[in-house]
C-alpha cells in the first residue's frame, strides 16, 4: 500500500515508527477536567463571545444555532487555541475570538455532515436536521460560516484569513473525498488517511498554529504547533473511529456502527479488508456496499480477527507520540503540559 503523495495538507502524514524526539511525559493529573480548569476563564470569555456572535433577527438561526453550540462537547478546538497562545505568554484577548471563530467552523461542520450523512443523533441528543430538517440545518451551517469569517475581518489580520480560508477550503474538500468513497469497499488505509486529515486534522493544526501566531512565535513555533495540532487530529480522529466500533452507545452519544451504515469503511474495516481472503473479503465488501449494520457481528468477528482494533489503536498512539514530540521546541509550564496531556486523552478517552 502506497503512502499518500506529498502535498500541503498531506505531507508527512504517517508517523514514524519510533519518533526522532521522544515526548516528554505527560503529567498524570492533568485529565481532561484539569485541562479544562486550567483553560476556564479564557473559556468562559470564548463562550460569552460565541452566545452573544450567535444571535441573528432570524429566529429560527437563534433556535438551531442555539441548538447545537449548547449542544455538549469538549471544545477542544478552541481549547486548542488558547493553551496554544498561553503556552508561549500570550496576554491578551483576541485568541478568545480567534477559538470563537474555530469553533463556529467546526459547527458548521458539523450541521453539513449530519445533513449528508443523514444522522439522527450527536451527543446524545436529536440531530438539528433530523428536528428541523434539512434545508435549514444546512443554511444555518452556512450563517455560521459567514459569520467566521465576518469575526476574522474584525481581527483585521490577513495571515490569519489565510489561515482558515484555507483551512475552511480544505475541510470542504475533505466533505467531498469522504462522499466518493462512500459504499466503495476498495478504500485503502491511505486515502482513509487523506480524508481523515482535511476532515479533522486541519482544524486541529489551524487552531494550534494560530494560538502561536497571535503570540508572535516564529516561525519555527508555529510550524512545530501546526505539525502538533495535526498529528493530534489524526490521533483524535483513528480514535474515535475505534470508539465507532466499541464504546459503550451512551457515553459515544450516538449508536455503535454509524458509520458502517452511513456506507464509511473506517480503519478497523479498512485493516481487516486488508488482511482478509477469500469469502471473508467479498462478504465484507458486501456489507460495506449496503451499509449493512445487521452484520454487525460478521464485521467484528473480521476486525478482531486480525487484530484491527489493536492496530487502528497502535497507529493512532503513534501519531499521538509524534504530536508530543513536535511541542519539543516550546518554553516549559503548565499550558505545555496541557497540550502534551491532549495529546493522551485524545487515544485514551472512552466517549
Amino acid at each position: 500500500m502506497s503512502d499518500p503523495p506529498a502535498g500541503p495538507y498531506n505531507a508527512r502524514i504517517m508517523p514514524t515508527a519510533t519518533p526522532q524526539t521522544a515526548p516528554a511525559q505527560t503529567h498524570p493529573a492533568f485529565a481532561l477536567a484539569a485541562i479544562q480548569k486550567l483553560a476556564a476563564e479564557d473559556m468562559r470569555g470564548v463562550n460569552a463571545l460565541i452566545r452573544n456572535r450567535l444571535t441573528s433577527e432570524v429566529a429560527l438561526i437563534n433556535q438551531i444555532a442555539e441548538h447545537i453550540i449548547t449542544g455538549g462537547g469538549k471544545r477542544l478546538r478552541p481549547i486548542l487555541v488558547v493553551l496554544s497562545a498561553r503556552a508561549l505568554g500570550y496576554q491578551g484577548s483576541a485568541h478568545h475570538q480567534l477559538a470563537a471563530i474555530v469553533e463556529f467552523i467546526h459547527t458548521a461542520t458539523l450541521l453539513h455532515d449530519d445533513v449528508v450523512d443523514e444522522s439522527d443523533m450527536r451527543r446524545g441528543r436529536k440531530t438539528a436536521n433530523a428536528l428541523w430538517g434539512n434545508a435549514p440545518s444546512v443554511l444555518v451551517g452556512d450563517f455560521l460560516y459567514s459569520r467566521s469569517f465576518q469575526l476574522m475581518v474584525e481581527l483585521g489580520e490577513m495571515t490569519i484569513m489565510q489561515v482558515l480560508a484555507d483551512t475552511t477550503n480544505a475541510i470542504a474538500e475533505g466533505e467531498v473525498l469522504q462522499l466518493l468513497h462512500i459504499h466503495n469497499p476498495d478504500i485503502d488505509q491511505a486515502a482513509y488517511l487523506r480524508v481523515i486529515e482535511r476532515k479533522t486534522a486541519v482544524l486541529f493544526s489551524a487552531a494550534t498554529r494560530l494560538g502561536g501566531l497571535l503570540a508572535g512565535a516564529d516561525a519555527r513555533i508555529q510550524n512545530a504547533l501546526a505539525d502538533y495540532g495535526r498529528l493530534l487530529g489524526l490521533a483524535f480522529q483513528i480514535a474515535d473511529d475505534v470508539l465507532d466500533y466499541t464504546a459503550n452507545p451512551e457515553m459515544l452519544g450516538k449508536n455503535l456502527g454509524d458509520d458502517l451504515a452511513e456506507g464509511k469503511a473506517t480503519l478497523p474495516l479498512i485493516h481487516a479488508l486488508n488482511h482478509s481472503t477469500g469469502a471473508t473479503r467479498r462478504r465484507l465488501k458486501e456489507i460495506i456496499q449496503n451499509g449493512d449494520t445487521r452484520a454487525m457481528s460478521e464485521v467484528l468477528e473480521a476486525i478482531h480477527a486480525c487484530d484491527g482494533m489493536a492496530y487502528s489503536q497502535r497507529l493512532a498512539t503513534g501519531y499521538a507520540d509524534a504530536a508530543e514530540a513536535a511541542l519539543s521546541a516550546l518554553p516549559p509550564g503548565e499550558h505545555l503540559d496541557a497540550l502534551r496531556a491532549l495529546a493522551r486523552y485524545a487515544v485514551e478517552r472512552r466517549s
